[in-house]
């Protein structure tokens, strides 16, 4: 049987993690969250997830930090974070990025801090 329903999803109305994310359109593979963020002085703490996520850079500018290297991240430039990666990232300047993680972050404390 085929899913044939639309789904939209507002991000004024969406719920809204412990970490800040707005989590919007989900499926039974994969989900969207977006970030919005302030510039913070340190580093977030380093973390590992049970799930792939590709991102994208909508404004703003962050570090990420992933298995040794380090990336600036801007606006136009995407990334991905293999599943079970340590990875931490740094808010440079207000960054507003969108993240698609497989399978969906939200559900099954995937998301837990």
């Amino acid at each position: 049987m085929t899913e044939n329903s639309v789904k939209k999803v507002n991000q004024n109305t969406s719920p809204t993690g412990d970490m800040g994310q707005v989590y919007l359109a989900s499926g039974k593979a994969m989900a969207m969250r977006m970030w919005d963020e302030t510039p913070a002085d340190s580093p977030k703490p380093t973390s590992q997830r049970e799930y792939e996520t590709v991102g994208y850079v909508l404004e703003g500018r962050a570090e990420l930090h992933l298995e040794g290297q380090m990336v600036t991240l801007e606006p136009g430039d995407s990334w991905v974070v293999p599943k079970d990666a340590p990875h931490t990232y740094r808010v440079l300047e207000g960054f507003k990025a969108l993240e698609v993680t497989s399978p969906p972050a939200r559900f099954h404390n995937r998301d837990a801090t």
